[in-house]
């Protein structure tokens, strides 16, 4: 159920019956007709700019087309007022049992109430997280990869088939460095003392890793030439690696349905053909760069190379996929990478990018716009810096990472629901401040604890119901006499859980989790509101003593919070809480 859905068919088909009646001309483009929340809620429940898009094709004046609107509207039984304001804006009032029948609906739709059908099972793919593997999962990953994993099940409950998908950076040099780190450490797991150079990975994670090819391969490699012992430490290290990330993902409730390896794409021609794909289209040349803008660096030389015409899709220069010595750039095995998704047959592709990838947005998006000709968008989100806090203070780093904060640091001292949920509090292009001590204080200010109260105070209702005896199933609560529910601060939860359908639509068509949060947060401030007033007035309560029939109405209201609530949080991946200690 969506009311502002339903609201807007109720005025397309009034505008419908306006030009059957010869009102307006027929066959009016209704496409950018919207029925939405106005501005200032002085004005009324809904707001439809109808007559102001319809006047100009229409050659009416908006007034005239707005007041014959507000006619036909007002013939219905769930329109309360129509007004008319300003040069043709058209404010509704809805009557209250539109309202009560939205608590009705949630009751009997339950988790469902708000999923949607907007995606059609139109396939996607979203890849997130894609840590090089090479040690533990940091911080700047514990973000994306919250922000990822709740834009995959936004998705889902908008009716989108979605896939999770993980890239593994396993085919570049960080991964031959991440070899001899460990080499070190099975060095070290032998009794001899090391040393580690610039450029290695110096954390004591390693320390296991190399124990554990001590135990594999004995002394095999111990004083061997590089050459010997290379290829198969950077397999056995880069396993470790990913059994490590894969347990981080999984203490912070993330599980992929793919993980796809950027070393398959090596030796296999996979790369090849996504170039000559692009070749095909006329898109790979041999040509030479413009200098950088700006200060030219001292080491700039002209020099021809093999680039992709990304400027024809959108980039702001071309880029080279091959390097002097015959070696394919980092960007090559990206492209085949995506064009492997493409194949894959997936409508949409979102990938999700550190703060630092913010110059790799264009390349990539051309790439996609020219391997599917244009018919398989891509939306890249970045995923900004997190600065983390605790007794007033910078939080120090990890010393098992070595010289960074872990996404493990994160969730031992927070657990993940806290982790998750504030990760959300802000949209993902906007840095995050994570303050340990606030995170669990128990106040309005803390968006998680607020909205985690909420719903444990509406099962301490249900659990004083069933003390008291009454019935407070969802099929009894839903047969309850709702029009018992009139009073302003009952209503205000009444129109803030009619929203939440549209809310999910929005936030899915943005790919914008975090909507979810803040919509979390203000169900709850209103909640709260309303169980603060029953302190003071105390035909508020949810439990009116002696009136099985008013406190069912309440509980109802109650539990439709709840159920919404825990809607969401599912979608954030957060478990609601069942009481506060």
């Amino acid at each position: 159920m969506n009311l502002f859905t339903d609201l807007r068919e109720l005025v397309i088909d009034s505008l419908g019956k306006m030009a059957e009646a010869g009102d307006l001309p027929v066959g009016l483009d209704t496409a950018n007709v919207a029925v939405e929340p106005p501005r200032d809620a002085a004005h009324g429940d809904m707001a439809t700019n109808a007559a102001m898009v319809l006047a100009k094709p229409a050659q009416k004046k908006p007034r005239d087309i707005a007041e014959a609107l507000a006619e036909h509207l007002r013939a219905d039984d769930r329109i309360a007022s129509a007004e008319v304001a300003g040069p043709g804006f058209l404010n509704l009032r809805l009557a209250p049992s539109v309202w009560q029948g939205v608590v009705s609906r949630v009751l009997a739709e339950g988790a469902d109430f708000g999923r949607s059908d907007l995606g059609q099972g139109k396939r996607v793919n979203v890849e997130y997280v894609s840590a090089n593997p090479t040690g533990p999962l940091h911080v700047g990953h514990t973000r994306g990869a919250v922000f990822g994993d709740a834009l995959a099940s936004l998705l889902d409950y908008a009716g989108y088939d979605v896939t999770r998908e993980y890239y593994i950076n396993d085919g570049g040099a960080q991964v031959d460095v991440l070899a001899r780190s460990v080499y070190l450490r099975y060095l070290e797991a032998h009794g001899q003392k090391v040393a580690f150079e610039d450029g290695t990975y110096p954390g004591d994670y390693l320390i296991p890793v190399g124990e554990a090819l001590k135990d594999k391969v004995g002394d095999a490699y111990v004083d061997q030439p590089e050459d010997v012992w290379l290829a198969e430490i950077r397999d056995f290290a880069t396993d470790a690696m990913m059994d490590l990330i894969r347990a981080d993902l999984k203490a912070l409730g993330v599980e992929m349905d793919r993980f796809f390896s950027e070393k398959s794409l090596y030796g296999t021609g996979r790369i090849e053909a996504a170039i000559e794909a692009l070749r095909s289209k006329g898109l790979i040349y041999r040509g030479v760069l413009e200098p950088p803008k700006g200060k030219t660096p001292e080491d700039w030389e002209p020099r021809e190379q093999t680039l992709f015409k990304s400027t024809e899709h959108g980039d702001d220069v071309d880029r080279p996929i091959m390097k002097s010595d015959g070696s394919w750039t980092y960007f090559a095995p990206d492209i085949a990478y995506h064009y492997d998704k493409v194949e894959r047959g997936y409508d949409l592709l979102i990938d999700v990018f550190g703060a630092d990838h913010g110059g790799y947005v264009k390349r990539m998006k051309a790439a996609v716009s020219a391997l599917s000709d244009g018919k398989v968008p891509l939306d890249i989100k970045l995923t900004q810096l997190v600065k983390l806090w605790k007794n007033g203070e910078p939080f120090k780093m990890s010393k098992r990472a070595g010289n960074f904060v872990t996404l493990r640091d994160v969730v031992d001292q927070v657990g993940p629901g806290v982790t998750r949920f504030h990760m959300l509090t802000r949209k993902n292009d906007a840095p995050l401040d994570f303050d340990f001590d606030k995170v669990l204080e128990q106040s309005k200010d803390n968006p998680v604890f607020y909205v985690q109260y909420a719903h444990a105070r509406v099962r301490s209702v249900l659990r004083k119901a069933a003390e008291a005896g009454i019935a407070a199933d969802d099929a009894t609560l839903g047969a309850a006499d709702l029009s018992k529910l009139d009073d302003d601060a009952e209503q205000a939860v009444m129109k803030k859980l009619a929203e939440w359908p549209r809310l999910v639509e929005i936030a899915a068509r943005a790919n914008e989790p975090h909507r979810v949060a803040f919509f979390l947060y203000e169900l709850a401030s209103d909640f709260h509101t309303l169980w603060n007033r029953g302190n003071e007035d105390t035909s508020l309560r949810f439990l009116q003593e002696g009136d099985v029939a008013t406190s069912q109405a309440k509980i109802a209201l109650a539990r439709s919070v709840a159920v919404v609530i825990s809607a969401g949080l599912g979608i954030l991946g957060v478990e609601p809480a069942e009481e506060m200690r």
